[in-house]
């Protein structure tokens, strides 16, 4: 009997080049079939091409909205393309956001209101879907959570600041999000964590211009999230504050 292969979905892929695509190809490497969820299509596309290239096992899931009735149609058909008798949903990444940056007299009520629809209650119906599905899995010696939720956060997630109050609630609605999660899901042995990206997301050459990096790489955020999914649970993390050693600010 074949064994049952881990499953990782990724929400938020961008233009593939950031950190979402990042942890797409980490949780790949690392013998994940992933599931892809974004709103563009090309990119989604490109990026599930390249991981099946590279030998994995990828397929993108393009969604008209990030409402909860779009989550749950998106999570039943990667239900029926990964069935639960092959596979099953070990970890799961919100990396989606909605940032704006003015002045507050400046904001209009549209971006708050989309700020919160994007960063909070579309957090909420990806994470119920999650967790469903979390809790169906099995702990055993190979598996000892049923699985790990994480937030991408941002600095804005624990500091406002000028130019951020549109943007600040949103991430601070998030972060209780995970929080609260974090506490109710425990006791069920599934691991929620929420990562504090303090600094700029770098990629292509402004990370490869032979200076210290002054941003954080896409890759090495990856690579804390595959730590944190691999974590023993008795000393699980809730919440990481990742930060690059050259910040200047």
């Amino acid at each position: 009997m074949a064994a049952i292969r881990p499953l990782f979905v990724v929400a938020g892929i961008g233009n593939a080049a950031g950190t979402g695509a990042a942890a797409a190809r980490t949780f790949s490497k690392a013998g994940y079939s992933v599931a892809l969820l974004a709103r563009r299509q090309g990119s989604l596309d490109a990026l599930a091409a390249e991981l099946k290239g590279s030998g994995g096992d990828a397929a993108s899931f393009c969604m008209p909205s990030y409402t909860p009735k779009d989550f749950n149609s998106t999570f039943s058909a990667i239900r029926s393309h990964f069935p639960d008798s092959k596979y099953s949903l070990r970890a799961a990444l919100w990396n989606v956001g909605f940032a704006v940056w003015k002045p507050f007299l400046q904001v209009t009520p549209e971006e708050v209101q989309e700020s919160l629809d994007t960063n909070v209650s579309a957090a909420f119906a990806f994470s119920r879907e999650a967790i469903l599905r979390f809790k169906r899995n099995t702990v055993d010696a190979e598996n000892p959570a049923r699985g790990t939720l994480i937030f991408t956060g941002a600095t804005a997630s624990t500091r406002g600041n000028t130019m951020t109050s549109a943007f600040a609630i949103g991430k601070f609605g998030a972060r209780a999000l995970s929080q609260s999660l974090a506490k109710e899901f425990g006791k069920d042995d599934i691991h929620v964590a929420h990562a504090i990206i303090d600094g700029q997301i770098m990629t292509g050459s402004a990370l490869d211009n032979g200076q210290p990096p002054s941003g954080l790489s896409p890759e090495s955020i990856a690579q804390s999230y595959l730590y944190l999914v691999n974590q023993e649970k008795s000393a699980w993390t809730w919440e990481l504050d990742l930060r690059p050693a050259h910040e200047k600010w």
